[in-house]
C-alpha cells in the first residue's frame, strides 16, 4: 500500500513494506529550557523568547528598523535565525559508483521504502550524490542528522554557513532504527563549532512556534517558520517502519532539510526534520514531522561512544499476528479475544523463547492476499500477548513501539494467554538477530 510520506532527503511518496497485511513481523516493526545533555557538552545560551500579552491587551505597535517593521514575533525570529544559524551544517554525500556495495544497501532501502533517496542510479554507473543537513549538538563537534541521509555513503563531507570551504566527516554511530545518526567532521577549526542547546520536546503545546532550518532542494541556509501542528502523531520511523511519536508541524519542509533542527522561540532545538506529507507532489504539503528531541537526547551518549557501529535496539524475537486484522467471524470461529499479538514463531535463543513463550502449530486459518496470490497460513493455537508492563495491545505497533521504546538488558511484563489461562510474564530484553530466511 502505497502512502504519500516522504522521507526528506527524497522526493515521491513512501510505501511501507512489510508481510501481507494479516501477519506482521516484531523485526519490521522524542516550552521550557531543559539542562544540556549530561555529557560534558557546551551549547549556547537560549535566546529570549517574546512575552505573551493578555487576551484583554491590544498587541503593541510594530517597531521600525530601517523602514522595516517588525512584530515581536518577527523580531524573535530573526534573533533565532541570527543566533543559531553557524550550529547548522550542510552535509553532502557520494556513492562511489551504482553497483557499490554501499549503492547496492540504499537501493534495498529504495525497495523496502518504494522510493528515491536522491541518489538515483543513472545508469552510467558513476558516482551518484545526494545532500542533506545536520546540526551540532556539542563543542567536539558532534553533528545529528537523520540515518537516511548518510547511511550506505561511501563519502561524507560538510560545509558551515556563510563558508564554501569543506570538511571530511565520518560516521560514528547510527541508530537507523530511529533515523538517526551521529557524524564528525575531521580537522574542523574550534572555533567554527557552535553547538545548539537541546530543548524538551515533554513540555510543547500545539500552536507554539516552529522554525526549521536546513538546505532544501540544495539550496543553502533556507529558514521556515509555522507551529507545532499536533503532538498526538505516530508514524512508522526508521529501517522497521516501527510507529514512534513525532512532531508535526506545518514549517515548510523539503527534501535536503532531512537531519536539520526544528527550534522553539528560544532558539532549542525540539526535534529532527525526518519526513513530510508530500500529496504525491514530492514537496511540502503544509504536514510535516520531525523526531523529537528527547528522543536524541536519550540516544545521544550511546551514539558518542561509537565507533562506526549500528546501535542495536532490543527484540522479543517473536513472528505475530495482529488480531485487529482478522475480521469478528474469524475470532469468533477460533475463540480469539478483539485484540493482541498472536504468536505464530519464537525463534530459538530469543528473549521470547527464553521466557517460555509459545508459538502456534495449527495453520487453522488460511488467508489469500489478492494482489500477490499469495496464500499464508494462521495458527491460532498459539500464546497471545494481550499486554505489556499494564498497557493494552490494541495493535500490533503498540507492542513493537513499546519493545523499540526500551533499552537493553530492560525487562518487561508481558499479559499472556494461553487457552483459558492468563498470566505474567517477565521477558528480560537485548538485541537478537532474525535468521536470514526472516528478513
Amino acid at each position: 500500500m502505497k502512502r504519500n510520506l516522504s522521507l526528506l532527503a527524497l522526493t515521491g511518496a513512501l510505501a511501507l513494506g512489510g508481510f501481507l497485511g494479516f501477519e506482521l513481523n516484531e523485526r519490521s516493526v522524542a516550552q521550557q529550557s531543559s539542562a544540556a545533555p549530561s555529557t560534558g557538552t557546551t551549547v549556547a545560551p537560549p535566546v529570549t523568547a517574546p512575552t505573551t500579552a493578555s487576551p484583554t491587551n491590544t498587541s503593541p505597535a510594530p517597531t521600525y528598523d530601517g523602514g522595516r517593521a517588525r512584530t515581536d514575533s518577527e523580531s524573535n525570529t530573526v534573533q533565532v535565525v541570527k543566533e543559531r544559524q553557524n550550529g547548522l551544517v550542510y552535509i553532502s554525500v557520494t556513492e562511489a559508483s551504482s553497483t557499490s556495495p554501499q549503492a547496492q544497501l540504499r537501493q534495498r532501502l529504495q525497495q523496502q521504502y518504494g522510493q528515491d533517496f536522491g541518489l538515483p542510479d543513472d545508469g552510467s554507473g558513476q558516482a551518484q550524490t545526494g545532500t542533506g543537513s545536520g546540526f551540532f549538538v556539542d563543542s567536539k563537534g558532534d553533528i545529528i542528522t537523520n540515518n537516511h541521509v548518510v547511511e550506505g555513503a561511501s563519502d561524507i563531507t560538510i560545509r558551515l554557513h556563510g563558508s564554501k570551504e569543506t570538511y571530511k566527516a565520518k560516521v560514528i554511530a547510527r541508530a537507523p532504527d530511529f533515523d538517526l545518526a551521529l557524524i564528525r567532521a575531521e580537522g574542523l577549526p574550534a572555533d567554527k563549532i557552535q553547538p545548539m542547546p537541546l530543548g524538551n520536546s515533554e513540555n510543547l503545546d500545539v500552536g507554539l512556534k516552529a522554525i526549521a532550518m536546513g538546505a532544501p532542494f540544495n539550496l543553502d541556509f533556507s529558514v521556515s517558520e509555522g507551529i507545532i501542528s499536533s503532538l498526538e502523531r505516530k508514524i512508522a520511523v526508521g529501517t522497521k517502519n516501527i510507529q514512534q511519536s513525532v512532531i508535526q508541524t506545518d514549517a515548510a519542509i523539503n527534501p535536503g532539510n532531512s537531519g536539520g533542527p526544528l527550534l522553539n522561540s528560544s532558539g532549542e532545538v525540539i526535534g529532527v526534520n525526518t519526513q513530510i506529507l508530500t500529496g504525491g507532489v514530492g514537496q511540502s504539503a503544509g504536514v510535516g514531522f520531525a523526531i523529537p528531541i528527547n528522543t536524541v537526547k536519550k540516544l545521544l551518549p550511546q551514539l558518542q561512544a561509537g565507533t562506526g557501529q549500528v546501535l542495536q535496539t532490543p527484540s522479543l524475537g517473536v513472528q505475530f499476528t495482529d488480531l485487529s486484522t482478522l475480521t469478528s467471524a474469524q475470532r469468533q470461529q477460533h475463540n480469539l479475544p478483539a485484540s493482541g499479538a498472536l504468536l505464530q514463531q519464537v525463534y530459538p535463543s530469543s528473549p521470547a523463547a527464553a521466557a517460555g513463550l509459545s508459538a502456534g502449530q495449527n495453520s487453522a486459518i488460511q488467508l489469500r492476499d489478492p494482489a500477490t496470490g499469495r496464500t499464508a497460513s494462521i495458527s491460532t493455537d498459539g500464546d497471545i500477548i494481550t499486554a505489556i508492563d499494564g498497557q493494552a495491545i490494541n495493535t500490533g505497533d503498540d507492542l513493537r513501539s513499546a519493545v523499540i521504546g526500551k533499552r537493553l538488558g530492560d525487562s518487561v511484563k508481558l499479559t499472556v494467554q494461553r487457552g483459558d489461562q492468563t498470566r505474567d510474564v517477565t521477558v528480560n530484553l537485548k538485541s537478537f538477530s532474525f535468521p536470514q530466511a526472516a528478513q
